[in-house]
């Protein structure tokens, strides 16, 4: 090689070594006293080693002297594409150490080069941002001589069109404000590490100016706020390893893009003896049961990973396998009001069946429904429109669906384990209770005034509760309808048949959704 070729080459080395001290020691010595990894070390704990290959690496701003390079700043982010488990993902990490992970000014975009969004929407491939970034910065006004107008859905337009094409997974693992705020929930999962993380559209600063009080980061956008109360995040990592690793899992139920099935692992047998399902649900239905032993007791063994554990708690949901296939997973929790749908859990069995329509997973329901939650606050917060919006998701989806019937099964709520069209399949437990409404409490509705004007109300209302309740067997209806009803034992067995024989709606729905993706 020539001298000048051995020149461009180490000149290359030069700037990929100024590239890779990010914002030089001192910023990552501050990274790490708060706690967290730099950008490159949460990439090479994420992906299969040695896997990950960057693309835009030599981008940023330089300073020159007489045409010489004298100082380089890398751009606030380390994007390309690496393996989990051997599948690739296309991969974006804020860099804090450099400006806060502020995108703004010369630090933006790539220009010819495809940004990291739009190579995993050309490429069909699974998109993981690791957000710990401020988003916009005044000091770009400065830079640049002048503002300018906020047109961030040049870039949020490829996004949005994401969530339709591939799975998108947002880690929260800073402070994260501005427009990777909403990234974070323009995703189909996301996760937050606890103590380190916050999120919000302005901070503390922008609250004091804006509405004249101090608050600290994590009392305005911690995870105390975002996973149990908000809904905003649906799971908490309690280090930045295990935020990872939960990335890891979510991505492995799912396929790389809609034009795949997701991939099948090696079968594993549940916990526990199937016999033990006979008599999980207890007589007096006053007392609720585990319904996370139900899913221990049918699903492959450590197979569910569950979806916002701290929001919505009546309603589990997640991701599991049967026989070693991806399934979405979505049962009532009577351990938190008695397993009622309310806004939350409603809002989050929307967001399962969304997920399972796009990416081709069957959904089995465990359905032990007393009805959408009632009440001064559920009114307040909207029930009727929740349910509303529930009937519609549950009526347009075209997912192959199961339900098992364990326990009650009343009104609205009830009839959103139900769908009349496509590949649907309903069976009920000995032990299941239906109606369009309680017995309890609408005996005293539909006959006030014959109650009322009894000698003894009290007696009269028990009266007509034990005429009623002679009538509601679920074999009545079995003779009447043709409902099948099974020895609880059997379920794992009709759920795995359901989930194999699901394979061959799925492998004719590949493609693009029929309805868009909503987060």
């Amino acid at each position: 090689m020539t001298g000048a070729g051995q020149d461009r080459l180490a000149e290359l080395e030069r700037r990929r070594k100024l590239a890779l001290r990010m914002g030089g020691p001192e910023g990552i010595a501050r990274q790490h006293e708060h706690g967290k990894l730099t950008v490159r070390e949460r990439i090479e704990e994420l992906t299969d080693p040695g896997s990950f290959r960057e693309f835009g690496l030599l981008a940023g701003s330089a300073a020159y002297d007489d045409g010489q390079l004298v100082d380089f700043t890398p751009k606030a982010s380390v994007d390309g594409i690496g393996r989990l488990d051997g599948r690739k993902i296309v991969i974006s990490g804020g860099d804090f150490t450099v400006r806060g992970g502020s995108a703004g000014g010369a630090h933006g975009a790539l220009g010819a080069e495809l940004a990291a969004n739009e190579r995993a929407l050309q490429w069909r491939l699974p998109y993981v941002r690791l957000l710990d970034a401020v988003g916009g910065s005044v000091r770009s006004f400065e830079e640049l001589g002048r503002t300018y107008l906020p047109d961030g859905n040049i870039w949020s337009t490829v996004d949005v069109e994401l969530l339709n094409t591939v799975p998108v997974v947002s880690a929260v693992m800073g402070s994260v404000a501005g427009l990777p705020a909403v990234n974070a929930c323009l995703a189909h999962w996301n996760v937050m590490v606890r103590g380190t993380a916050q999120l919000f559209p302005g901070g503390p600063p922008v609250v004091k100016a804006a509405l004249g009080y101090d608050i600290s980061k994590e009392e305005l956008g911690g995870a105390q706020v975002h996973a149990g109360h908000s809904g905003v995040i649906d799971n908490l990592a309690e280090t930045e390893k295990d935020a990872l690793a939960q990335v890891r899992r979510f991505l492995s139920y799912l396929p790389a893009s809609v034009d795949e099935l997701p991939p099948q692992r090696r079968p594993r047998n549940p916990v526990g003896a199937a016999d033990e399902l006979r008599t999980l649900i207890p007589d007096n239905r006053r007392s609720p049961f585990d319904a996370r032993r139900l899913l221990d007791l049918v699903l492959d063994e450590d197979s569910f990973f569950e979806i916002a554990p701290h929001y919505g708690r009546s309603r589990l949901t997640g991701l599991a396998r049967v026989d070693g296939r991806p399934i979405g997973v979505m049962a009532n929790n009577p351990m938190h009001l008695g397993g009622s749908t309310d806004v939350a859990s409603g809002e989050k069995v929307m967001r399962l069946v969304q997920l399972c329509e796009v990416f081709h997973l069957p959904l089995v329901s465990f359905a032990d429904e007393p009805g959408f939650m009632v009440g001064l606050d559920s009114e307040k917060q909207g029930i009727e429109r929740a349910g509303a919006r529930l009937v519609w998701t549950i009526c347009q989806s075209r997912l192959p669906l199961i339900t098992f019937v364990i326990g009650r099964l009343f009104g609205v709520a009830g009839q959103c384990h139900h769908r009349p069209s496509g590949m649907f399949r309903r069976y009920a437990w000995p032990s299941a209770a239906w109606g369009s409404m309680h017995i309890t409490g609408g005996a005293s509705a539909a006959y006030r005034r014959e109650i009322e004007s009894a000698a003894d109300p009290q007696a009269k209302r028990a009266e007509i509760e034990r005429r009623l309740q002679a009538i509601a067997s679920p074999f009545r209806t079995a003779e009447a309808t043709g409902q099948d009803i099974i020895d609880p034992a059997e379920t794992r067995e009709l759920l795995a048949e359901f989930v194999h024989d699901a394979q061959r709606v799925l492998a004719g729905q590949l493609g693009p959704p029929r309805l868009p993706y909503r987060p």
